[in-house]
């Protein structure tokens, strides 16, 4: 983990964290001051997809839980890797193959009617009692608002007719630059 540096990408980090924890089976010591753009704090989801676009994993946390941006990173990281419950772990000889994107998201906010939403632009998160669902923006075949509404509904164990609170957010992607 030395690399780290000024202007690391977060999917870099994202990958040097997974080569790291699949190599010895536990988390690196992340450098001591951290870059400046490390020490934010923020929700970050981290998405791993195979060579086809296929999802491998994905595992985030809508609002910051850790001390700064680089631990949230590198511990969802490790989550989306070993710990995404719809897929069994990511193997070290697969690593190579996989693509891995972070995405940083921004405030949540209230909305008040389905047109204040884009699938494009914006994330979803829906609210129906205690359960919650969250889905990224920009993901390919989620076309319509309906689609993303639904997608995060069943995510939270919401049914199909439940009333729920809207909220948005944008999220900065960051994706690994591949040669």
């Amino acid at each position: 983990m030395t690399t780290l540096g000024p202007g690391l990408n977060p999917a870099v980090l994202a990958r040097q964290v997974l080569e790291h924890y699949l190599e010895n089976g536990n988390m690196p010591q992340l450098p001591d001051p951290l870059p400046p753009e490390y020490e934010t704090r923020a929700g970050v989801f981290v998405s791993l997809k195979k060579s086809g676009g296929e999802l491998r994993g994905c595992i985030g946390t809508f609002e910051a839980v850790r001390d700064n941006l680089a631990e949230e990173v590198a511990v969802n990281a490790v989550n989306a890797a070993v710990r995404d419950p719809r897929f069994p772990p990511v193997s070290r000889a697969e690593l190579p193959e996989l693509n891995i994107s972070v995405d940083i998201l921004g405030p949540i906010e209230k909305v008040n009617s389905k047109d204040e939403l884009d699938p494009r632009k914006y994330g979803i998160m829906v609210r129906g009692g205690s359960c919650s669902g969250l889905l990224l923006p920009d993901l390919e075949g989620v076309d319509s608002v309906d689609q993303q509404i639904d997608i995060s509904k069943r995510k939270a164990g919401i049914g199909p007719g439940e009333k729920v609170e809207l909220f948005r957010f944008k999220v900065t992607r960051y994706g690994e630059e591949k040669g």
